[in-house]
């Protein structure tokens, strides 16, 4: 089978599941992107390019694959002589309509966001098969559907949401986490707790340093990993925890080398997590791939990809447990290795999802 994959956002995880599935599938899987920068703008005229990249293309898919990113509407009316009758699929990492906007966006601001949801609505509407990457992405996005609706003055078409509902499923992200063992290092002794995430306020990090600093009155033996992608407009908490764990820090900052990145994960011991929003959570399942134990809030997608059996040591309630449960994890801190963590993340890898990934899609036609 000859798969068009339509990525208008090719890089960071995105790039990499792409290029994860193309890798890993069974069949003829041809991939047209752009580059993943302008998010907005992506979704807005992506489409408009890529149909251009698709007409001019010599080749005829079985099946065109496309994003969450992706304007399906305008991408398909702009190829009808090349496209038509050809059963579509899309694939949600995230959505608009159920993501916390930053209180600071223009957009936001100026209450024009709604348009982002329209493409995600109408996209999921017009497909064949609407995938999502978790039973929490899904319910989250079916959920907002009604309310997203009620906002229209009038032909609200609430019989669109058991239209899309009935073509919804959970399609688990596949990885490539089996590169991490070829940089395997031995922990150091010192426990070092990790941050690699985005500095981005949905990611809470002003709580995350808050509780650091509540750890470092305790006890500062500890050392400090932040990683992740910064942005010129990251929240301040990241400037001044930067002078306020100068004794801790052993890496501050974005690495670009894989390697480098994959070497500081297995250094490190403890990922306390304290994500407002998280359709998935690929830097937790890296790390945790890498035995870092994570310590995780009783919300979002967390609690469905953590086996029950660790919900008592690994998921959180309140500020004070995860205080706790940091506390606990410092001083336990060589004991961790014999609760196997690294196992839990196992089943994402391509080499298993591969198959499941194309026999759904081999399903959609």
């Amino acid at each position: 089978m000859n798969i068009l994959l339509v990525e208008p956002y090719y890089t960071g995880s995105h790039k990499q599941w792409a290029d994860g599935f193309k890798e890993n599938s069974s069949h003829n899987v041809k991939i047209i992107s752009l580059k993943g920068q302008f998010w907005k703008w992506r979704m807005h005229g992506g489409a408009i390019t890529l149909a251009r990249m698709f007409n001019d293309l010599e080749w005829d898919p079985d099946l065109i694959f496309v994003t969450d990113m992706l304007d399906l509407s305008t991408f398909l009316s702009l190829t009808r002589n090349k496209s038509n009758g050809i059963p579509t699929a899309i694939y949600f990492h995230e959505n608009q309509l159920s993501y916390p906007w930053s209180p600071s966006d223009r957009d936001k601001l100026k209450n024009r966001d709604m348009h982002y949801g329209f493409i995600n609505y109408s996209s999921a509407l017009l497909a064949d098969r609407v995938f999502f990457n978790s039973k929490f992405h899904m319910k989250s996005f079916l959920d907002a559907l009604n309310p997203f609706l009620k906002q229209f003055p009038d032909y609200q078409e609430f019989d669109t949401i058991d239209i899309i509902k009935e073509k919804s499923e959970v399609l688990l992200l596949g990885m490539d986490l089996t590169r991490f063992r070829k940089h395997i290092l031995t922990k150091d002794s010192k426990p070092n707790i990790l941050w690699n995430h985005r500095w981005e306020y949905d990611k809470n990090p002003q709580l995350f340093f808050s509780v650091l600093k509540r750890v470092k009155n305790e006890r500062n033996d500890f050392g400090l990993v932040i990683l992740g992608e910064n942005f010129s407009k990251s929240p301040k908490v990241f400037e001044e925890s930067k002078k306020e764990f100068v004794n801790q820090i052993v890496h501050w900052g974005y690495v670009d080398s894989f390697e480098e990145y994959a070497k500081w994960l297995w250094k490190s011991h403890i990922i306390p997590v304290t994500s407002n929003q998280e359709f998935f959570g690929v830097s937790v399942m890296e790390a945790m791939y890498c035995d870092v134990w994570p310590i995780l809030p009783n919300r979002l997608t967390y609690p469905e990809l953590i086996p029950e059996i660790f919900h008592k040591n690994n998921i959180y309630e309140t500020e004070e447990e995860l205080f706790k449960k940091i506390m606990w994890s410092i001083n336990n801190c060589k004991d961790l290795a014999q609760y196997n963590i690294a196992s839990i993340p196992e089943r994402f890898d391509w080499r298993l999802m591969s198959k499941e990934y194309d026999e759904k899609l081999e399903a959609t036609l």
